[in-house]
């Protein structure tokens, strides 16, 4: 029996213990589980395994470039400087956690077809990336918050947890959703949502007569900022080039040692190329996780399909884009604007008196979930909406990150962390309740999981179904506006009355 105790540990740590090869096999199994063919299925498990090592190529290339940076931030600032974004502390934290989160990932999956078939929260998560995501950040805190002590635990605990955020958070977003869309054939499946919850409220509280922001025309040399790869190279060009010379003013012959620099001119010009690398790496990550996730989700949706029929899709922020073009694009620079006012708050007060990170602004999150915040802003509030919804997004990115590398143990000194904000007060609240000890930790925990599934179903019965709609009296007062000025246009162009 020896040789198969030796068959059983090699599959176990060289094949399911590697990541890769893991999501290769999961995603195999579902393309089995949906009859497809056998050509199909060998595709399909090698796409997905090779589209999980460019991720990994990626993160090399993106760690290699953030390095020299947090360590120049460090030298001036004395502080640890951070770029939240999502695909790079997965593409990190996967090295040592990845088995154990594709673990979660699938269990945490069948959960939510679970509470979507049998409680009131009819809602299919199929935002790929974002499960990748959240599976891998609940995977670091509760080992972290365990010390790696019970693997399985941490498997159980966070595909529970996993499955109800998954459910929870797009009904709690459903309502400025559906304001949005106009329907209620879909929903909103990315984790930035409380900043899009955020956004709505506060384009109620100060929209009032505001317009939409689609009645204004945006400059066209303002556009390119759309695209997503240009924004995110811009952005570290601009980041890296500030403290570039700042360190030069501050710490030159420091500054140019991490550079490797002979010169100041020399090392500015390493600060772009290293940059621009990061622009690189971020899209060689991008690339992997399409490409995984191409055979990954299509094998995960057709399942949920078949076993809660009838059940709305969550999908990725982008599918509000189009409701609200200018509204994106408003959004994206009033949650850049709010990211740096609060940087500039950790730099002042509140990294000195609590020793919080400073989270530097990363365009992938601030244009994602800034333009998502800039849509829903815009549907309750319109311009103005857009904009404080927008800035109070960035400042949610910018703060709760901070927070949640509190509770990240050593990936807290990764120079980068997730960007979006239910990574944020998910993960903290979570971590923080780990601190009680293991047992108690856990309780707490599953206790959080089950209290948000139930005030879930409870908005989802008095709030959505019942069909509440927010932003209503700002509609009223404009459509009485709208209906005064159609009422006097037609009477100017009645002719003078005649005897």
């Amino acid at each position: 029996m020896d040789w198969f105790v030796d068959v059983l540990e090699f599959i176990g740590q060289q094949i399911l213990n590697v990541p890769a090869y893991l999501i290769g096999i999961i995603t195999a199994v579902g393309l089995i589980a949906l009859k497809r063919s056998s050509g199909q299925v060998i595709g399909g498990g090698l796409k997905a395994a090779l589209g999980f090592l460019i991720l990994g190529a990626g993160a090399n290339v993106v760690v290699a470039s953030l390095s020299p940076l947090g360590d120049i931030i460090l030298d001036v600032t004395g502080a640890q400087g951070v770029i939240p974004t999502n695909e790079v502390i997965t593409a990190i934290a996967s090295e040592k956690y990845g088995a154990q989160s594709a673990y979660v990932l699938v269990l945490g999956f069948l959960v939510m077809l679970a509470l979507a078939r049998f409680t009131p929260l009819r809602y299919i998560f199929l935002t790929g990336h974002h499960m990748v995501f959240m599976a891998l950040m609940l995977t670091v805190v509760l080992s972290v918050g365990l010390d790696d002590k019970n693997d399985w635990v941490v498997v159980i605990v966070g595909a529970l947890l996993l499955g109800a955020i998954m459910v929870v958070m797009p009904a709690f977003a459903q309502p400025w959703t559906r304001k949005i869309t106009g329907d209620d054939s879909l929903a909103i499946g990315h984790f930035g949502t409380l900043g899009y919850i955020a956004a709505g409220a506060a384009g109620q509280a100060v929209g009032k007569k505001s317009r939409s922001t689609e009645e204004i025309d945006f400059p066209q040399g303002l556009k390119f900022l759309r695209d997503s790869m240009v924004a995110t190279a811009l952005s570290m060009v601009l980041i890296y080039e500030v403290f570039v010379v700042w360190g030069l003013i501050a710490s030159p012959d420091t500054t140019k040692e991490i550079l490797g620099s002979p010169d100041a001119g020399a090392a500015v010009m390493a600060g772009l190329a290293q940059a621009l690398q990061f622009g690189v790496g971020v899209a060689i990550i991008l690339y992997g996780v399409r490409t995984v996730l191409g055979e990954l989700v299509p094998a995960f949706q057709g399942i949920a399909e078949k076993v809660v029929p009838g059940a709305k899709p969550a999908l990725d922020i982008p599918i509000v884009f189009p409701f609200g073009a200018n509204a994106v694009l408003i959004g994206f620079l009033s949650s850049f604007a709010g990211g740096l006012v609060t940087l500039g708050l950790l730099a002042l007060w509140l990294e000195p008196a609590f020793g919080l990170a400073l989270i530097l602004p990363g365009m992938v999150p601030h244009f994602f979930t800034g333009g998502g915040a800039g849509v829903y802003g815009n549907a309750t509030g319109g311009r103005r909406g857009a904009a404080v919804g927008g800035f109070i997004n960035g400042v949610l990115i910018t703060l709760l990150p901070a927070l949640l590398l509190k509770v990240f143990g050593e990936f807290g000194f990764s120079n980068s962390t997730f960007g979006d904000a239910d990574f944020g007060w998910f993960g903290t609240l979570l971590g923080t309740s780990l601190l009680a000890g293991a047992g108690v930790g856990i309780v707490l925990c599953v206790l959080i999981g089950v209290v948000l599934v139930v005030a879930a179903s409870i908005f989802q019965v008095k709030v959505v179904d019942a069909g509440w709609k927010p932003g209503a009296h700002r509609d009223e007062l404009l459509a009485q506006e709208d209906a005064a000025a159609a009422a006097a246009a037609a009477a100017d162009k009645e002719p003078p009355a005649t005897e």
